[in-house]
């Protein structure tokens, strides 16, 4: 899943960046409120992390803006304010959690992952069957005929775009896309390492190589 934030304190951006790409996630990180609107608006983010003071427009105003423009992503709102009027504007603007600084990271990271599940129940089921291949997509936990097989982070990322659009072929462009950030320039050939990780943990067979294209994974 791919997270967004913007938030003009860079320490704290990323920190929150690091942490948040070791529990799997792939994450953008933008420091003032028009390019986070602009960001936010290209639609391919599973969910916000937006802070409220912010330079070019503040929190709130990128929140009201992607909520009039019909977009439903979910957007954790942060701010140093704390007072019962700033959490009820923010929720007033669409927003769908509110966290006050400073905060514990391990809080952070819960209120994502409850968002998240929130999406998932409201829309597609977190549980991905291709064949005897079970994909917990809220537990990031995968099951083989039965059996826990462990998996690295990036190979459950790698794995759960895979998963998302079984039996078609995924481009090693969209993988990139979805599981590094967008600032990631390094060698687009690093997926087949983790495509090669994931045949000797799954099985060969279920992920085909389709030359020129990419990958795609069946139910065996």
């Amino acid at each position: 899943m791919r997270l967004l934030i913007v938030e003009d304190e860079k320490r704290l951006a990323v920190s929150l960046a690091k942490g948040l790409t070791a529990e799997g996630f792939a994450v953008d990180v933008v420091h003032d409120g028009r390019e986070g609107l602009h960001r936010a608006g290209e639609g391919v983010y599973d969910l916000v992390v937006l802070d409220i003071m912010l330079p070019g427009l503040n929190g709130y105003r990128v929140c009201a803006a992607l909520r009039a423009a019909g977009n439903d992503v979910p957007i954790l709102m942060l701010t140093a304010k704390d007072g019962e009027y700033d959490e009820a504007e923010g929720l007033d603007t669409g927003a769908d959690d509110y966290l006050t600084k400073p905060f514990s990271y391990v809080v952070l990271v819960a209120r994502v992952k409850a968002l998240l599940r929130r999406r998932g129940s409201a829309g597609a089921s977190p549980i991905l069957r291709v064949g005897g291949l079970t994909v917990d997509t809220a537990a990031r936990r995968v099951f083989r005929d039965g059996t826990e097989v462990a998996l690295t982070a990036k190979e459950f990322a790698v794995l759960e775009q895979l998963a998302t659009r079984a039996g078609e072929v995924v481009g090693k462009p969209e993988i990139l896309e979805h599981v590094w950030d967008f600032a990631y320039d390094g060698d687009p050939n690093i997926i087949e390492v983790y495509i090669s990780a994931l045949r000797r943990k799954m099985g060969a067979a279920r992920i085909q190589t389709v030359r020129g294209a990419g990958y795609r994974l069946v139910a065996v």
